[in-house]
Formats: structure tokens, C-alpha cells, sequence
């Protein structure tokens, strides 16, 4: 089934647009919101896209294992010793889905020897799709369009457009982007700030705070397919599949 990477990224992106028109039902009626042990909030979205995600990929590729986020919290652990993996978050920026502010996404990457090497993401409220399986295979569209193809952009001379989080900006991130000069800086939620590199609208995204695997493993598929990076700190390849999935601080950018 890997062999042929396009067609598998077309079965996949027909999953995230099907988990996106559930979560998207849901955004659109009243909701509740319950918090996990982390505190960070969860609802009835999330749970109802994990699983068609699941069943989905399940279906598509039974041999692979699946790491998503919400059965992680709910203590379902899978064997990643192979090496390839899907990573899944179904719901990425549910505050900015609870605050009804349209900046949630859903998150589908493939990962192969530590490295995102597919990425699906959906903007549901925007009805944006981002894709990419290879090097120089990253595209977008919108609604029924025709995908085309992006990549990321040469840093301009007159300033950085700088990406920032909205809902989790710390005083450590204001500092590492007070190194630059900025002509721009745009705050953005869930994983569509990787997406603003990758379309080449921007050129910079500091992130010093916690972030899981599954809230960028998507991204950094579709962003290095585009030509872009995503870098620890010192400068190392950010990689996948750690003990506890939690990221280190990491810098992503344009070409």
C-alpha cells in the first residue's frame, strides 16, 4: 500500500474531510466541553473524529498502528517498534473550536523511521485542505477546487511575517522573536500556522512551550514537502515516536 504514496494520500485526505464535516456539525449546534487530566478541554468533536479517523485508516492500511490523541489519554498505548505509524489528532485547537473562532483543524500524518513523511490537514470552518507525500508534493484546496501545488518562500528583505500561537504564546517565544527583524506578526491557532509557511504566507514559527507529536506532525509533513523546516532549538530534525510524545521547543520556517 505505501508503494503508491499518491493514491494513499488521496484515501487519507477523504478521511480528514469526512472527520471534518462530522466536527463541523457538531461546532454548529450547542456542545459541552469536559476537561482531561491535563486540563486541557475536550468534547464530543473530538472523540466522534478520532473515531472515524480510526475506522478509516484501520480499513486503509490494518497493518499500520495508530497514535491518536484522545485513546492516548484514554490509556490505549500501541506498539510503535516498527517504526511507521499513523499520528492522528483529531481535533487540533479545541479552544479555538470551543471559542467558536474557526482555527481548528484535523490532523493525519504518517510517520516512517521517526520523520513525517505524509500529512493531511483540514480547516473544517475555512473548508481548506492541505496534503503532501513526498519532496516538492505539497498542495492545497478549497472546497470542490482543483488542489495546487505550494511551497514555502525566501525570507523577504524587508522583514519576517512572523506565526505565533493564539492561545499559547509565552514570554519565551516574545523573546526568541525579538531577535528578528518582523515586519509582520500574525497569531494563529491549532497547526494552521505550519500551513502559513507552507502556502509561502509567512516565514517564521517560534515555538518554546509544550507541544504533542500529534499537534505537529502533519504540519512538518506538509511544510518540509513545501520546502520549509521544522528544527529543535540547536538545530536537529524534530522527530517522532519519543517516550511520552511530547516536543522539545522548535523553530519552524520557510525555505
Amino acid at each position: 500500500m505505501l508503494s503508491d504514496r499518491k493514491k494513499l494520500c488521496e484515501t487519507i485526505t477523504d478521511i480528514a474531510l469526512k472527520a471534518g464535516e462530522k466536527i463541523l456539525s457538531i461546532y454548529n449546534e450547542d456542545f459541552d466541553v469536559s476537561l482531561k487530566g491535563d486540563q486541557s478541554p475536550v468534547t464530543e468533536a473530538d472523540v466522534a473524529a478520532e473515531k472515524i479517523i480510526i475506522d478509516g485508516l484501520l480499513k486503509a492500511t490494518p497493518e499500520i498502528p495508530i497514535l491518536a490523541e484522545e485513546s492516548v489519554a484514554g490509556g490505549h498505548i500501541p506498539d510503535l517498534s516498527g517504526g511507521t505509524f499513523w499520528l492522528v489528532d483529531p481535533l487540533d485547537g479545541t479552544k479555538e473550536f470551543v471559542h467558536k473562532r474557526g482555527e481548528f483543524t484535523v490532523n493525519i500524518a504518517l510517520i516512517e523511521n521517526g520523520r513525517p513523511t505524509m500529512g493531511v490537514i483540514n480547516v473544517p470552518a475555512k473548508d481548506i485542505t492541505y496534503f503532501a507525500f513526498a519532496e516538492g508534493e505539497a498542495w492545497m484546496f478549497n472546497g470542490a477546487d482543483t488542489p495546487t501545488r505550494i511551497s514555502a518562500r525566501t525570507a523577504p528583505a524587508n522583514g519576517l511575517t512572523v506565526v505565533a500561537s493564539r492561545s499559547h504564546r509565552t514570554p519565551e517565544t516574545d523573546a526568541y522573536i525579538a531577535k528578528f527583524e518582523v515586519a509582520e506578526l500574525v497569531s494563529a491557532g491549532s497547526s494552521l500556522k505550519l500551513c502559513l509557511l507552507a502556502e509561502g504566507k509567512a516565514d517564521l514559527y517560534p515555538r518554546l512551550g509544550r507541544t504533542m507529536e500529534w499537534d505537529i506532525g502533519a504540519g512538518q509533513a506538509i511544510l518540509e514537502a513545501a520546502g520549509g523546516s521544522v528544527e529543535t532549538l540547536e538545530g536537529a530534525p524534530l522527530r517522532y515516536g519519543k517516550d511520552g510524545y511530547d516536543n522539545p521547543d522548535f523553530v519552524a520556517k520557510g525555505k
